[in-house]
């Protein structure tokens, strides 16, 4: 069975995408720890990020820095924080995070809400410093 976020990366859930290429894409988290929240998956259906072949790995973090540096520009912040957790989601992924101190990336604070014009706003911003 296809997971979440296969289903996004079809077309068949919706979601605000920020960047995709062949192998990989980015969207905002829909349940975000701050403003820009973005997930970075891969294509391939791989449940445990340290499954994934070394090169595919690579890659991914290379698609990762390119969206981080784009996040950056549209959110200001000091730094985007990265980080994988695998549990929630089968299917390996990296969350990247826009930080002013280190109690933003706190999976366990409550989460920030935004309307859907806010984040198709922030969708566009983020793809425009991609262009």
């Amino acid at each position: 069975m296809a997971t979440i976020f296969s289903k996004i990366a079809s077309g068949e859930i919706p979601a605000y995408k920020v960047a995709e290429d062949d192998r990989f894409f980015a969207f905002l988290d829909i349940n975000p720890l701050a403003k820009g929240h973005t997930l970075v998956v891969p294509k391939i259906e791989v449940d445990y990020i340290f499954s994934i072949d070394d090169k595919t790995l690579a890659d991914m973090m290379v698609f990762a820095k390119r969206v981080a540096l784009a996040l950056e520009k549209a959110v200001p912040c000091k730094r985007i924080g990265v980080a994988v957790i695998g549990l929630e989601v089968p299917h390996a992924h990296i969350h990247l995070i826009p930080l002013n101190k280190e109690s933003d990336i706190h999976f366990g604070k409550t989460r920030e809400k935004f309307t859907p014009e806010e984040y198709t706003e922030l969708m566009k911003e983020i793809e425009a410093e991609m262009a």
